[in-house]
Order: C-alpha cells, then sequence, then structure tokens
C-alpha cells in the first residue's frame, strides 16, 4: 500500500490532475462522502445533524498555500462568516473551527506582504480568534507539512497569550512530536495528536506504519499522562484506526482520565458506525467537517489514508465521466 499512498499524496499537489478530474463530471456522491459541500450553508447543516445525534463538530474552510492576499483575506471573511452563521444557528457550543495558516498568509512573501506571510498569518489569525470567542466558541491552528511546524506553533504561543484556548494539532509521523508533546502538555492546553498525512521525507518522518503508530502511542502516553495541581491538557485523539482508539482508552482509564478530559476525533464521513458507538458509551467524539471548492487536495489525502477508497472513487469517474 505504502506506493499508492506515496502515488496519492503526489497527486494531491498535481494541479494537471486536478484540471482532469474537476472537469470530469464526479458523482456528488463521491465527493460528499468526505466534504458535505461547497456552501457554507450546507457546512452548518452537517453540523447540525451531528450536533443533534450528540457529537461535536470543527470545521475547515478547504484551502492552503495561498499566495495571494486577496484569497487569503476572503478566507478570512469565510471564517467570519462561518462563526456568525453557527451562532446565529445556536451551535456554537458544539461547533470550532479549524485553520491552516497558509490559507490566512503564511506563505506570503515580503514583496507582496509588508511584514512577511507570519504578521499577516496572526494577524488574520487574532480577527479569526476573536470572532470565535465572540461566537462563543474556539479555533484549533491545523498543522500542515514540515516546513511550516515551527512557524504555526510560534504562532500559537503568541495566539494563545490572548486566547489560551486555541486549539494545537501534532502529527505523530514527525521525529520531533514527542518533544513538542511534553511543551504543549500543560493545563488547559488543546491539542490534537493525528497521524499525519503530508508526503515527508525520512529525514524528518517516520515511514514505517509501525513506527508512527508507536510513536503515537509514546504521545498519547505524554498527552494522555499530564496532570498537575493547575489542571491538564486536553489530548484530542484524532484517528479512525480501531488498535490506537482501544489503547488510548485503555490509557485513559490507566491515568485516571474522566470522560470529557479528552475527546475523540474522526473525519467526515470515516466510520461514523464507531463515532456513534464512543459517543453512545460517553466519549466526546467531534467531526472534523471540510467544506469549500477547494476539496480536491483534501480528497487527494483522504484517499492516501484509506487506498482502498479508491476503487470505488475511480469507479464513480469512469461511470459518470
Amino acid at each position: 500500500m505504502r506506493p499508492l499512498r506515496d502515488s496519492l499524496l503526489l497527486l494531491s499537489r498535481s494541479h494537471t490532475v486536478k484540471r482532469l478530474i474537476t472537469t470530469l463530471p464526479v458523482s456528488a456522491a463521491v465527493v460528499k462522502s468526505y466534504v458535505p459541500g461547497e456552501h457554507p450553508d450546507e457546512a452548518v447543516a452537517a453540523a447540525a445533524q451531528l450536533a443533534a445525534d450528540g457529537i461535536d463538530v470543527t470545521l475547515d474552510y478547504l484551502g492552503e498555500d495561498t499566495t495571494d492576499v486577496e484569497q487569503a483575506e476572503a478566507t478570512v471573511a469565510a471564517y467570519l462568516d462561518l462563526l456568525k452563521r453557527l451562532s446565529a444557528k445556536g451551535l456554537a457550543r458544539r461547533a470550532e473551527v479549524s485553520v491552516k495558516l497558509t490559507a490566512i498568509g503564511l506563505s506570503l512573501d515580503e514583496d507582496v506582504a509588508p511584514g512577511g506571510g507570519r504578521k499577516i498569518a496572526l494577524e488574520n489569525a487574532r480577527a479569526i480568534c476573536r470572532a470565535a470567542r465572540n461566537a462563543g466558541t474556539t479555533v484549533t491552528l491545523d498543522m500542515e507539512d514540515h516546513t511550516t511546524t515551527d512557524q504555526t506553533l510560534a504562532i500559537l504561543r503568541e495566539l494563545r497569550k490572548d486566547f489560551p484556548e486555541t486549539g494545537a494539532v501534532l502529527q505523530a509521523y514527525l521525529h520531533r512530536t514527542e518533544a513538542d508533546c511534553r511543551a504543549l502538555a500543560y493545563a488547559g492546553s488543546r491539542v490534537r495528536l493525528c497521524k499525519g498525512a503530508y508526503d515527508e521525507p525520512s529525514e524528518v518522518a517516520y515511514t514505517d506504519p509501525v513506527e508512527v503508530d508507536r510513536s503515537y502511542v509514546r504521545c498519547l502516553k505524554i498527552l494522555l499522562g499530564h496532570t498537575s495541581p493547575d489542571g491538564d491538557c486536553y489530548p484530542m485523539i484524532a484517528s479512525h484506526d480501531p488498535r490506537l482508539i482501544e489503547i488510548a482508552s485503555s490509557l485513559a482509564s490507566r491515568y485516571g482520565r474522566a470522560q470529557g478530559s479528552y475527546e475523540f476525533q474522526m473525519l467526515y464521513g470515516i466510520r461514523p458506525l464507531e463515532q456513534r458507538r464512543l459517543a453512545d458509551a460517553g466519549e466526546t467524539v467531534r467531526v472534523y467537517i471540510p467544506y469549500g471548492t477547494e476539496w480536491y487536495g483534501y480528497l487527494m489525502r483522504r484517499l492516501a489514508e484509506r487506498p482502498r477508497n479508491l476503487s470505488f472513487f475511480l469507479t464513480s469517474l469512469i461511470k459518470k465521466g
């Protein structure tokens, strides 16, 4: 499966393949298996349905690697609009937002953004965090490929000075992540731990799935095992892997973690029955809902994570193309 996964990750950045796929009349059911729609109304409707079932959500307006100031500003505007919609629908208690910093300016060059991309991204992230707090919810900073990790964590530190509720994301396949977990395992720190979905070199990341899983468990022990008189950190266990979910539950019990002091996170459309099972068992479950027109790269990374879904996707392309 590794060669197929690597190929799909490469295709996720291929503009040629993107043009081919996005111009074919792909069955809406294929994309909607992972992305509820392109319009915020569709995302909010999906959030409302899950919330009615007792499942929390985090919403992501799709897009990344923005090199245009106007596009970065449009993305910020989209998040502000989304937060207003969530508040108006009474969903803010159960719905937060996830933001990629390269979508709001991190990749901008100095010549197009005075002060550089980091300054613009920080200002834009502050605006979204302020709007989220006013709406009664929170923001989590998505993690991207390893070249942005240091900048993302630096911006997180700045944001947490005024918005300590801002969530972090760490990727277990990076060699550095155990150390990052230790640095972020403090009272009130919300940390989403995922495996990682980018095509990373072996110099910085584990490439053997077994090693990735072992790293994930080591990181879980750090996050779930953190206790202090001031309070615990709040791990957000992002995995669809049945074995890792079982291990996480066992570790939570070992460390005396009460339900609600951590949560499980899964992607929209992936293992909905398991989402329901965990919620019915009293666990806090949050589903990651992506939406927007930039669904191509996201879809390809999801296929790379679960290559067996590729046959369903290709069959639909053949039938509908």
